[in-house]
Protein backbone atom coordinates (compact mmCIF):
# COMPACT_ATOMS: atom_id res chain seq x y z
CA UNK A 1 0.00 0.00 0.00
CA UNK A 2 1.37 3.40 -1.00
CA UNK A 3 1.87 5.95 1.80
CA UNK A 4 -0.11 9.16 1.49
CA UNK A 5 1.71 12.49 1.67
CA UNK A 6 -0.03 13.91 4.72
CA UNK A 7 0.95 16.86 6.88
CA UNK A 8 -0.34 18.18 10.16
CA UNK A 9 -1.49 21.75 10.52
CA UNK A 10 -2.68 23.86 13.41
CA UNK A 11 -5.73 26.05 12.96
CA UNK A 12 -6.88 28.86 15.22
CA UNK A 13 -10.66 28.71 15.39
CA UNK A 14 -12.86 31.44 16.86
CA UNK A 15 -16.26 30.71 18.39
CA UNK A 16 -18.07 31.86 15.25
CA UNK A 17 -15.83 29.78 13.01
CA UNK A 18 -16.30 26.73 15.24
CA UNK A 19 -20.06 27.15 14.98
CA UNK A 20 -19.90 27.37 11.18
CA UNK A 21 -17.49 24.43 10.91
CA UNK A 22 -19.84 22.38 13.05
CA UNK A 23 -22.78 23.26 10.81
CA UNK A 24 -20.81 22.36 7.67
CA UNK A 25 -19.68 19.09 9.24
CA UNK A 26 -23.28 18.22 10.13
CA UNK A 27 -24.38 18.93 6.55
CA UNK A 28 -21.54 16.82 5.14
CA UNK A 29 -21.88 13.99 7.64
CA UNK A 30 -18.18 14.17 8.51
CA UNK A 31 -16.09 16.00 11.07
CA UNK A 32 -14.50 19.43 11.20
CA UNK A 33 -11.14 18.11 9.96
CA UNK A 34 -12.66 16.84 6.74
CA UNK A 35 -14.50 20.13 6.24
CA UNK A 36 -11.23 22.07 6.57
CA UNK A 37 -9.54 19.63 4.17
CA UNK A 38 -12.25 20.14 1.56
CA UNK A 39 -12.14 23.92 1.92
CA UNK A 40 -8.36 23.95 1.48
CA UNK A 41 -8.54 21.68 -1.57
CA UNK A 42 -11.23 23.85 -3.19
CA UNK A 43 -9.17 26.99 -2.54
CA UNK A 44 -6.03 25.41 -4.01
CA UNK A 45 -7.94 24.46 -7.17
CA UNK A 46 -9.15 28.04 -7.55
CA UNK A 47 -5.61 29.36 -7.12
CA UNK A 48 -4.22 26.93 -9.71
CA UNK A 49 -6.94 27.88 -12.19
CA UNK A 50 -6.22 31.58 -11.65
CA UNK A 51 -2.49 30.95 -12.23
CA UNK A 52 -3.27 29.19 -15.50
CA UNK A 53 -5.43 32.08 -16.68
CA UNK A 54 -2.75 34.64 -15.82
CA UNK A 55 -0.09 32.68 -17.73
CA UNK A 56 -2.22 32.65 -20.89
Amino acid sequence: MKKKNMRRISVLVTAQTAHNLGRLADMDGGNEGRVIDKLVRDRMLLLHEAERLVKK
